[in-house]
């Protein structure tokens, strides 16, 4: 009895083996008591109960794998299984998405839901090519510019201002160039003791994000004009999602694209909703005809050194046309 006990042990090990829950790892810079964490928490829940308790999504909140260039190198390399990211992250992999936040091109959400459904087939494929699944998109918040001590009206104004600018950030460099402010460049995390120094007083950012990274209250001026949208997006491995079992895989993807949808729609409306809480503390600044026109002309001026190198030319005209 107890070889035969011991001979079904062994051929039960295996099957036993196999039904351990599969692991998906994913890096994030948000915090998981953010509003994106709030969506992404639901999301794994999902999975989790959809798939009768077999896969696992486990995602890595704050930048605790890493800023999002090192982030999306472990998606690459196999150490992570997937990112939610920005548009920062994203170009890691296909550059010319940054074109979706080139600046005074998008005033509003409708403008980018027009040029980026155009162009999202395009860059959902080189992600394919890539061995990374774009799963959904997400927003992260309409970027207008806060700063500290002074208002930001015309380019002028920020002659000789510390500009922060994320490190690996195509973007922006050349309009803060423009405008002649010395930039800040640095990663996420080091954003904040910049600000509490003062080594930074301005910035382009979205008002929840402002609010969520704990930078609002080192401002007291904010623009109402928009700079350009922020936005970002869910990644994962092909060679992960090809290996779990086609019922699986369909959850994790259909899940994965309702929550990528709720990092639009919900996170919109946050967005609005900081803002109008920012608004009642800070001053906000009005542009007049004069004011916009001449930020028209820096704007354009930027995109145009950017289709120099940055991204095509041919891509800048694109979504100039795409965006009227």
């Amino acid at each position: 009895m107890l070889r035969h006990f011991l001979w079904l042990s062994l051929v039960l090990a295996p099957v036993v083996q196999a039904a351990e829950p599969v692991v998906l790892k994913l890096g994030s810079s948000v915090p998981r008591e953010s509003p994106w964490g709030a969506v992404l928490r639901v999301w794994q829940k999902a999975v989790f109960e959809k798939t009768n308790h077999e896969v696992t999504i486990e995602i890595f909140w704050n930048g605790t794998q890493g800023d999002e260039a090192a982030q999306m190198s472990k998606v690459k390399t196999g150490q992570l299984d997937g990112a939610v990211v920005s548009a920062v992250g994203l170009g890691v992999i296909d550059p010319n998405v940054n074109v979706l936040q080139v600046p005074g091109l998008y005033a509003d959400w409708a403008q980018l839901d027009k040029v980026r459904d155009v162009l999202k087939p395009r860059f959902e494929k080189t992600f394919r090519e890539a061995g990374i699944e774009l799963v959904g998109w997400g927003d992260v918040g309409l970027d207008r510019f806060m700063s500290k001590g002074y208002p930001v009206k015309t380019p002028a104004d920020l002659k000789g201002k510390r500009a922060w600018v994320w490190r690996e950030d195509p973007v922006l460099p050349p309009l803060f160039q423009l405008t002649g402010a010395v930039i800040v460049p640095t990663s996420l995390p080091e954003v904040l003791p910049e600000l509490s120094t003062g080594n930074v007083t301005i910035l382009s950012v979205s008002a929840l994000a402002a609010e969520q990274l704990q930078w609002a209250s080192r401002f007291d001026h904010m623009t109402r004009s928009v700079v350009a949208p922020n936005i970002g997006g869910m990644v994962l491995a092909k060679a992960k999602l090809d290996a779990l079992p086609t019922a699986w895989r369909e959850v994790v993807l259909e899940t994965g694209r309702v929550a990528s949808k709720a990092l639009t729609d919900r996170i919109r409306g946050e967005d609005a909703k900081a803002f109008a809480r920012l608004e009642k503390r800070m001053t906000v600044v009005e542009l007049s005809a004069e004011d916009v026109a001449a930020w028209a002309k820096v704007f354009a001026e930027a995109r145009a050194r950017l289709g120099k190198g940055t991204f095509p030319a041919k891509l800048i005209e694109e979504v100039e046309q795409l965006a009227k």
